[in-house]
């Protein structure tokens, strides 16, 4: 079944839901029919199981080895999902970069993880849905073309293949803006990181979601989302690894917002991405329903945003887990059980009247430990949502949405609610000083950009003038 309403980019337009209390976990006020008879955002939180493969060389001798890999993950959701009786269920296929690269490989696997979801819902009743994730190969090359050449065209004939073969979502972690943006956090330069978010990133999901939503409507299908994992859960694992502060990092999160925003102004209908903490935001401008990850994801990376993750979250997500073998089964059948006790809190505290205490709680017990959960806050998430809507362009919108959340790290601060180390001190009075001079127009910031950034960009990628 294919979404069809489309969020157009103006300012001042009321937001899909304007209060915190209405931002809450299992509701969307837009929710989305696919697959086989699954409704995200109705009510209940549904889990999201991603897996991939353990560490293996892919190519034409491991391919039978491979195809064995995904057989043994799809009989374990199987297993899994009709022991302990799940609502609702969606798999998520992340393609590797040889999957994406040979499209009817990704078809192949594709087709085979179909066949176990039907063969689930034929047999129990339970409603699923198979998300497909394809790999942005068009930063193979630098700088990257973007619109034409071979990486994006195999991009595109992977979205076909998977739509043909049985995908019921499609999505994919978009890299536009990404050559910018990574050199921008090496330097530790905000305001070269809300230009690649704002202006490039923001012009290329508008141009790349258009396409992937021509390929869904013809396959009759979702046209899912994106996330800005390239770019700021980059800057989050470089902060928790202390190569970053985390205030740098929580204004990336803020600024990535408009740019995955972007994709649901142009056809997109969610669910969105599980790595796109900027989630929240989207779900209350657009009112689509989101796919979130925290602590069930450890298995894939770590983060400050463990429980707050889950408060607005429609599904529920362990981000990826290999398909090795641990003391009770399988590692995907062993994360998909979490998942599912997961979810049945979350669905047991809405059906008592209580989904509210239970997301209060999951932003109390992160709040005040990280910047980086701060944006996470339903309050702060309005106030996001409000200044990104107050605003046309997707340059003025981010800056918008950094000078937000830059003040909610500083009253949260000033307010005790928030500690922060005398080195988070002295980064924030410095981007104090980065906001003021910035560029308030994307003419103004690309004509700055260009000085720093302009050999590591083709500015036809992104539809501006050369």
């Amino acid at each position: 079944m294919t979404g069809t309403s489309t969020i157009a980019q103006t300012a001042s337009r009321p937001l899909s839901i304007d209060r915190p209390e209405d931002l809450v976990f299992g509701r969307a006020p837009r929710p989305v029919p696919c697959g086989l008879g699954l409704t995200v955002g109705d009510g209940r939180v549904y889990p999201e199981l991603n897996f991939t493969l353990p560490v293996m060389t892919i190519d034409e001798t491991t391919w039978p080895e491979v195809l064995r890999h995904y057989e043994q993950i799809g009989q374990a959701i199987v297993r899994r999902a009709s022991a302990l009786k799940v609502p609702g269920l969606v798999a998520e296929f992340e393609q590797l970069p040889a999957m994406t690269d040979r499209p009817q490989w990704g078809a192949e696997i594709t087709a085979v993880l179909k066949k176990h979801l039907t063969a689930l819902h034929d047999k129990t009743g339970i409603p699923v849905a198979l998300r497909v994730t394809v790999v942005d190969l068009r930063d193979a090359e630098r700088p990257p073309r973007l619109r034409h050449g071979r990486p994006w065209e195999k991009t595109r004939e992977a979205f076909v293949c998977a739509a043909q073969a049985g995908a019921d979502i499609l999505s994919i972690e978009s890299i536009g803006g990404k050559e910018v943006h990574d050199e921008a956090l090496m330097y530790g330069d905000l305001a070269g990181a809300i230009f690649a978010l704002g202006c490039l990133g923001c012009r290329d999901m508008a141009w790349l979601w258009t396409e992937i939503t021509a390929i869904a409507r013809a396959h009759g299908i979702v046209s899912g989302g994106d996330t800005a994992c390239g770019f700021s859960n980059t800057a989050m694992q470089l902060a928790g690894k202390g190569m970053l502060p985390d205030v740098l990092a929580a204004l990336d999160r803020a600024a990535s917002a408009p740019r995955s925003l972007a994709a649901y102004e142009n056809g997109a209908v969610g669910p969105s991405k599980d790595c796109a903490y900027e989630g929240p935001v989207v779900k209350a401008v657009a009112g689509c329903p989101i796919s979130m990850e925290g602590k069930s994801s450890s298995c894939a990376h770590f983060s400050p945003l463990g429980n707050i993750a889950g408060a607005a979250a429609d599904l529920w997500s362990n981000e990826s887990v290999q398909n090795i073998q641990l003391l009770s089964g399988p590692a995907p059948e062993a994360f998909l059980e979490l998942l599912a006790y997961d979810c049945r809190l979350f669905n047991t505290a809405a059906e008592h009247g209580q989904a509210l205490q239970l997301r209060d709680w999951l932003v109390a017990g992160d709040v005040g430990a990280n910047p980086q959960a701060l944006m996470l806050e339903p309050q702060t998430v309005i106030r996001l949502a409000r200044a990104i809507t107050g605003t046309a362009g997707g340059y003025e919108r981010t800056l918008a949405a950094v000078r937000v959340a830059f003040e909610a790290i500083r009253q949260a601060a000033a307010d005790g609610r928030l500690s922060l180390t005398p080195r988070e001190s002295t980064w924030l009075q410095r981007f104090d000083g980065v906001l003021s001079a910035c560029p308030e127009t994307e003419q103004e910031a690309l004509a700055r950009a260009r000085e720093t950034y302009g050999h590591l960009f083709l500015p036809e990628a992104y539809g501006l003038p050369a």
